[in-house]
């Protein structure tokens, strides 16, 4: 299994309930497909660098999973059908980057802080 780390921009206009059911059904799809969930980060409304559809802010959502890598096609499809969706991206994580979230999760300095006196 690989480690990726996904973004998903969802459209603003979910409740708070439609959000939390689509976080749940994108880890259980992660789940039913032989992968594991290491680390989920809501970020919420966000406003977007360019209008996507017309609209201005979106609802970020950013996991970081394990999976096979046949998996991404399902999840792309799967992705692609929802109408919730405006943008997303994964990205295939290397052993830097997941030692690297690993450390900013657990709150260990990671290099990149600056020290305030």
């Amino acid at each position: 299994m690989k480690n990726y780390e996904m973004m998903v921009i969802f459209t603003p206009v979910l409740s708070e309930d439609e959000f939390k059911a689509a976080q749940k059904r994108y880890t259980d799809l992660i789940a039913a497909n032989g992968g594991e969930l290491v680390h989920s980060n809501p970020w919420g409304l966000k406003s977007l660098a360019y209008p996507i559809e017309k609209k201005t802010t979106g609802i970020y959502w950013v996991v970081e999973y394990k999976a096979p890598t046949e998996f991404n096609a399902k999840l792309n499809i799967q992705i692609h059908r929802d109408e919730q969706i405006l943008r997303h991206m994964y990205t295939a994580l290397d052993k830097y980057a997941v030692e690297y979230n690993a450390k900013k999760r657990n709150g260990v300095p990671t290099g990149n802080q600056t020290v305030e006196a």
